[in-house]
């Protein structure tokens, strides 16, 4: 069994919700994001995704958008992402740990080379934003002969006729992302996430991770009533903003709010 497979299966014999949490990597810089990283893991969180910093991330919000451009005025390299993810795998070999970002750095070098390195860093998945399922030919193969879970995104405007396409050849979660628009600026009504999670389990036995706009534990804790897993990012990412890299004790501190909250 797979590390996300069984941080998901735990949760679940918990009667819970897999907490699921968002920061871009080398934000600030790369020396302060490996304790950032622990105070995830030190918090709560059963699963962490990492953002690979992209100079157009279509689909994040400001406070993501930031993040990004400070990561990579810091100087932040792939092989920095790598090496923090090397260093992370060493230090929780349980922890499930999936790249998030975009295409170009993924296949810049070819996606056997990025699928291999991120293998040898100890990668579980990983969440490419715009490498739609119809062309799956472009990264899919290389990250499953690598053993590395892709995971597909489901969105409000996902119909009938597309998510069985979307499904085919998802692994480790489909992650909802609960709102027609970007990261971190509104949120969806409950009713409609209820209805939407109820819906996309009819087309998959895979955990459905809910975010996009969840900021607390009340709203945490709601989505993790219909849901296997919720996701937090653009919170998690405010506080980098605001503390810098001293941000590692207020993220803990809302981390492990947030883990409460689904317990």
């Amino acid at each position: 069994m797979s590390r996300l497979a069984d941080s998901f299966a735990r949760c679940r014999a918990e009667g819970r919700a897999a907490l699921v949490t968002f920061v871009t990597g080398g934000d600030p810089n790369p020396a302060a994001t490996p304790a950032i990283l622990d105070a995830l893991v030190e918090g709560g969180a059963d699963v962490i995704e990492l953002g690979m910093p992209f100079t157009d991330p279509m689909a994040d919000g400001p406070a993501i958008q930031r993040a990004n451009i400070r990561s990579l005025e810091a100087g932040t390299k792939t092989a920095d992402l790598l090496r923090i993810a090397t260093e992370f795998r060493a230090r929780h070999p349980q922890v499930p740990l999936v790249l998030m970002g975009y295409a170009n750095p993924m296949v810049k070098r070819g996606p056997e080379w990025f699928a291999n390195a991120a293998k040898q860093a100890g990668v579980d998945g990983v969440i490419c934003v715009d490498i739609p399922p119809e062309e799956d030919a472009e990264l899919g193969p290389a990250l499953r002969a690598a053993g590395i879970d892709l995971i597909r995104l489901a969105t409000p405007t996902s119909d009938a006729e597309r998510l069985p396409t979307i499904m085919d050849g998802a692994s480790g979660f489909i992650y909802y992302v609960s709102v027609a628009g970007i990261t971190g600026m509104q949120q969806a009504a409950q009713s409609s996430i209820d209805t939407a999670v109820a819906r996309l389990k009819t087309f998959t036995n895979l955990p459905i991770a809910v975010g996009f706009g969840v900021r607390t534990p009340e709203q945490a804790a709601a989505i993790g009533k219909v849901s296997d897993g919720v996701v937090v990012g653009s919170a998690l990412v405010d506080l980098v903003a605001e503390h810098g890299e001293q941000a590692a004790g207020p993220v803990r501190d809302l981390v492990a709010k947030l883990s409460a909250a689904l317990r």
